[in-house]
């Protein structure tokens, strides 16, 4: 049996020298560049993030977190679930900020105000048949947020699951990108 050995161009010799002068160029070319956009990157990443809206309780879905921003009534909020329900602890959940410290909410029958305007009406039981505890009522203390969102399924602070919002769990303003 004989045996064909066929030239192939493309296999050559590896020479290092050449390679190590081709890399310091690349990298003197490219290197600030590079270090730019890590550092960049490490930047982005320190003031902001990203939240998805998975549900339908808001018009939005994706939305540019800027971290540690406090949000003012009627804007978004994003913050960590604390944990508790469907949800485990530590989910990012984004919601609009219907009150602050010193706002009264007040509930009549199943019907929640935030200084007399209505923010909602709390279902007997979720989706899933879950019985659902009405949230708190009074004056909003320092530090503490009431949020929602406009679908009749939403789980916000209608709910004592979610409760008021504790600026301790906010990570930022949230901002409706799509």
């Amino acid at each position: 049996m004989r045996y064909l050995f066929l030239h192939r161009p493309f296999l050559h010799r590896f020479d290092h020298e050449s390679f190590q002068l081709r890399l310091s160029e690349h990298v003197r070319r490219w290197g600030i560049g590079y270090l730019l956009l890590i550092v960049g990157a490490a930047l982005f990443q320190a003031h902001f993030g990203f939240g998805l809206n998975a549900s339908p309780s808001l018009p939005h879905r994706f939305f540019l977190i800027h971290k540690g921003e406090l949000p003012q009534r009627g804007q978004y909020v994003a913050f960590r679930w604390p944990g508790g329900g469907p949800y485990p602890a530590g989910v990012t959940f984004v919601k609009v900020t219907a009150g602050m410290a010193g706002d009264a909410v007040t509930r009549a029958d199943r019907d929640f105000f935030v200084n007399g305007t209505h923010v909602g009406q709390a279902k007997t039981v979720s989706r899933q048949g879950v019985p659902l505890e009405l949230g708190p009522t009074g004056v909003l203390p320092a530090g503490r947020y009431y949020v929602r969102a406009p679908h009749p399924d939403s789980l916000d602070s209608r709910y004592r699951l979610t409760g008021w919002v504790s600026e301790a769990q906010i990570i930022g303003r949230a901002y409706a990108l799509f």
